[in-house]
């Protein structure tokens, strides 16, 4: 699958990898020098961040030819991830590895490929991630069929991911502490897969099949590390994890609650499981960051909200995220219904400054896109067209979160949006905080005094257009 695309990125990348060449002679037994470099197809900025267990190592700054390079004096081997915003991917680091990494931001995950000192390794768990995404998005059939066909299939997918990993592993010689995430991208998807089934099955066939379980069906949860601190900050632990605990801590007697008062009570349920399964802090604290973000996102019953971070309060000892997560909550708090939606300074088409209080006037939609983002760039704009027409009383307004000016007007341009009212945001960081956006997904109605009438809806939600009566 890399082949062809190495000697592709071999090419263009050839004058700065035989300056890491020219160095292989200098490493030392005792030191750990590494490089680090690459192109940037179509950057969104000037920088890629060199990042571990999501602290920022370095920034390193592109060149005019979109290019960066990087001598990491010590470097301990280890998983790292590399971000140009909003994407990132992970890259692996043994003793003394050169690599170089080409990626086209118009298809960030497709287009990475590493060549270089430890390009193989890196290339498996890329290509090993591609599969994973290609898998999931054809399992969801898979979660109507009965138990019995629905084992069959993964097990049989699984297999096949399981050879894969055994020939690339006889093939490579990886570390062992490389193999422990090789290993994880086979087995944590196909434990996913497993979790998910009882809930999605019933979600999308209305049958109950908790019932009708094999009791060895869980028996892969008792080889299962919850502690293991490597894989902390890794995707597809992280998110078994988030599959297990949905799984155990959902309530059964849902009948008895409000669709709201049960998300609090399964969501404080989850993190009351993670207190007691999880014993390492570190591993802990990631989890319920992951539980409160993603319940802070969507319930958006105040009172519930505070309940709910009286108890990850309690649980969690993670000083830095409790503050980030804290932060989450309190602007959530200033985006309820009823209030003023906070400022935020945008850009007009002629490059002027404008801001969003300025929206006050009338009943108002706004969405948000990028271009990294085409298929939702098209889809969101063709139904605010519809909705145009239909609701001529509100005014809707696209906000672009990423691109230069340049970018965008050439997309406005090209696509001739003229009739929707468009901005471009400027500092993404304060619009993510003051109005949470963290989903391109994200819709906001205000009403007719410009008050917030929902912050928090879809415009590719069934019922959205009833929000607009």
């Amino acid at each position: 699958m890399h082949s062809y695309r190495n000697l592709k990125v071999f090419a263009l990348l050839f004058p700065l990898l035989t300056l890491l060449s020219s160095c292989k002679n200098e490493f030392k037994g005792s030191d750990y020098v590494a490089y680090f470099g690459g192109e940037i197809v179509n950057p969104n900025s000037q920088y890629v961040l060199f990042c571990k267990d999501n602290e920022v190592i370095d920034s390193i700054k592109l060149d005019k030819n979109n290019r960066f390079f990087v001598q990491f004096d010590s470097l301990a081997p280890g998983l790292y991830t590399f971000k140009h915003e909003p994407e990132y991917q992970y890259v692996y680091f043994d003793k003394n590895d050169s690599l170089m990494v080409r990626v086209n931001t118009r298809d960030f995950d497709n287009s990475v490929v590493f060549c270089g000192r430890g390009d193989q390794k890196n290339n498996f768990l890329m290509e090993q991630y591609l599969k994973n995404e290609k898998d999931r998005n054809k399992i969801f059939e898979t979660f109507d069929y009965d138990i019995e066909k629905f084992n069959k299939a993964i097990d049989s997918s699984y297999q096949i991911a399981t050879k894969f990993y055994a020939a690339k592993k006889e093939e490579i010689k990886w570390s062992d502490d490389f193999d422990e995430y090789a290993k994880a991208a086979i087995d944590f998807p196909y434990y996913s897969r497993k979790e998910l089934y009882p809930m999605i099955h019933k979600m999308r066939t209305g049958n109950d099949v908790y019932e009708k379980i094999p009791a060895d069906y869980y028996d892969f949860r008792k080889k299962i590390d919850c502690n293991n601190v490597a894989l902390s900050n890794y995707s597809p632990f992280v998110m078994y994890l988030s599959h297990m605990l949905n799984n155990m801590g959902a309530i059964n007697y849902h009948n008895h609650f409000s669709e709201v008062d049960l998300a609090l009570k399964t969501n404080i349920n989850k993190m009351n499981i993670a207190d007691t399964l999880i014993k390492n802090e570190k591993v802990k604290n990631t989890i319920l960051n992951n539980i409160a973000f993603t319940y802070l996102l969507e319930d958006q019953n105040m009172v519930n909200n505070q309940s709910f971070l009286a108890t990850y309060h309690k649980i969690s000892t993670d000083k830095s995220q409790k503050n980030e997560i804290t932060k989450i909550g309190d602007a959530i708090q200033l985006l309820k219904a009823g209030g003023k939606l906070p400022e935020v300074m945008l850009i007009d088409r002629q490059g002027n400054k404008i801001s969003s209080t300025s929206f006050a006037n009338r009943k108002t939609v706004i969405f948000f896109w990028t271009s990294n983002a085409l298929s939702h760039l098209e889809a969101v704009h063709k139904k605010i067209l519809g909705f145009q027409k239909d609701h001529p009383d509100y005014q809707f307004i696209g906000i672009n979160i990423n691109d230069t000016q340049e970018q965008w007007k050439n997309v406005l341009k090209k696509y001739k949006f003229d009739q929707i009212i468009e901005y471009r945001c400027t500092d993404f960081e304060d619009i993510k905080a003051k109005w949470v956006i963290t989903k391109i997904h994200r819709t906001m109605i205000l009403d007719h005094n410009g008050a917030i009438k929902n912050a928090f809806t879809n415009i590719f939600e069934l019922n959205f257009e009833e929000e607009l009566k």
